[in-house]
């Protein structure tokens, strides 16, 4: 086996290669979608699926409908046969005709904001049964939430408001109910794999994070306020799918989350983050030129912690592949980058989508594979105590021969921006890339320790 060591070396930034155009996603896609869901059902021997949504819990709400229902709860009810009804609040009702799948509808104004007009005189368990829900059939319940504890019975936990599941198993009966997240995210999950058009529809968003992060990078200057770098990091009016992140120094002063007037001081810590759906980028450094400039104390930043995370995220990337088990990817990492003594806390990398987190495959001892068609990020969190933190998070995707080949023939220019990403990473930053691997945006394992040296960054070499 080869062997590397990380060198901090003087090299051109990546491209911003964002494309501009969002790719929607297409009729056939659609289709797809549904027929995975309805298989699921099958598979559980679901005769009725009550899907919910709300603006911050609407992933699976969207893949079939296509949008989330911003600041009202809605459900999607689906049979079997595939007939589907939409349950919608009052500022939702006129979206009804604008969902991707043939869908009829309910209003429910019990779904609407405080104080709004409530003209449907009946109660929500009557208007659940309009919408398709029937009583003695075994009834799918999914909310957000792939509940995974093992010290739970998660037979029986759902994660809907009570009122929405009250109604629901008064209709269905609570014998009939059973959590059914995992229909959609999870192992086997219909949402944890893509096809080309998917990729492509997250490859906008993924890009477009990347070149915003590159700007907040290029921007960032002694006396720079963190929110004239929050301006760099959001762009087009794109809804982001975390809390973006532009903090120098100490973060969550008296509570707050979001940038201030606070200005960037040579020697401070730097976090900046921005997501949008099917990507987020990440990094944390320090503000500095160079290691004299660290404060006193953490000189060896360096070697004590950027390079071995570094380490850490090109032997991921040099290692995943389609067919890899994820406890086969959580023990390199845990093999190169101690979690003992670097004390990372969460999965090594996690699937994405509409939301930043999906699920992840890649924990201790999982025998998930790792499939085509799964879009990753790369969240490897060192915490040493004393220094500060490191991140170069960013997004690829697995895709095998087949996949490849869809991707070339369909998106060629998308296919090209990642042959080119791919060679950045190879040739410029030594870190070599199975096939499978197509990175979503530039910058992945683009990482500057030294944040105002900006003509430098973290290689891998071979010894």
């Amino acid at each position: 086996m080869e062997k590397y060591k990380v060198q901090l070396k003087s090299v051109k930034a990546p491209q911003r290669d964002c494309s501009g155009k969002p790719v929607f996603l297409t009729d056939a896609t659609i289709e797809e979608r549904k027929e995975k869901v309805l298989s699921g059902m099958r598979k559980r021997g679901i005769e009725q699926l009550a899907v919910y949504g709300d603006v911050e819990h609407g992933g699976n709400f969207e893949y079939l409908v296509g949008y989330f229902t911003r600041f009202e709860e809605a459900l999607l009810v689906i049979k079997a046969d595939g007939q589907m009804s939409l349950v919608l609040g009052n500022e939702n009702l006129n979206k009804a005709g604008k969902a991707r799948i043939q869908a009829d509808c309910v209003h429910v104004p019990m779904f609407s904001l405080p104080n709004q007009p409530c003209e449907v005189e009946k109660p929500l368990r009557e208007q659940l049964a309009a919408a398709g829900i029937e009583a003695g059939k075994k009834t799918g319940v999914a909310g957000w939430k792939l509940f995974t504890s093992p010290y739970e019975d998660l037979s029986k936990l759902y994660d809907l408001p009570a009122f929405i599941l009250d109604a629901i198993r008064d209709v269905a009966g609570e014998e009939n109910l059973v959590p059914a997240g995992d229909i959609f995210i999870g192992e086997d999950g219909a949402r944890t794999v893509n096809n080309a058009n998917e990729i492509a529809h997250y490859e906008f968003a993924a890009a477009l994070a990347s070149d915003c992060m590159l700007d907040a990078m290029d921007a960032m200057d002694e006396g720079v306020s963190e929110m004239e770098l929050g301006d760099k990091l959001e762009r087009y009016g794109q809804r982001t799918s975390v809390v973006t992140i532009a903090a120098s120094g100490p973060r969550f002063v008296l509570g707050n989350m979001f940038p201030t007037d606070n200005k960037v001081k040579v020697g401070d810590t730097i976090s900046l983050t921005v997501g949008y759906r099917g990507g987020l980028s990440s990094r944390a450094a320090y503000a500095v030129h160079d290691r004299s400039e660290l404060p006193e104390g953490v000189h060896d930043y360096l070697e004590k912690v950027a390079a071995p995370y570094f380490n850490a995220y090109a032997h991921w990337l040099s290692a995943i592949h389609v067919g890899m088990k994820g406890g086969e990817l959580y023990g390199l990492v845990e093999k190169v980058l101690p979690r003992e003594e670097f004390h990372w806390g969460l999965c090594p990398g996690h699937l994405t989508a509409e939301e930043e987190w999906l699920c992840s495959p890649i924990r201790k001892d999982s025998a998930e594979e790792l499939k085509s068609g799964m879009m990753l990020q790369i969240d490897i969190i060192p915490s040493v105590a004393g220094y500060g933190g490191v991140s170069a998070e960013s997004t690829v995707a697995l895709a095998d021969a087949d996949l490849r080949r869809q991707i070339q023939e369909e998106y060629p220019q998308m296919w090209e921006r990642m042959q080119a990403r791919r060679a950045y990473i190879e040739q410029v930053l030594g870190i070599p890339l199975p096939e499978d691997v197509l990175p979503m945006c530039s910058t992945v394992a683009y990482m500057r320790p030294y944040m105002l040296a900006k003509d430098e960054a973290l290689v891998w070499e071979q010894e």
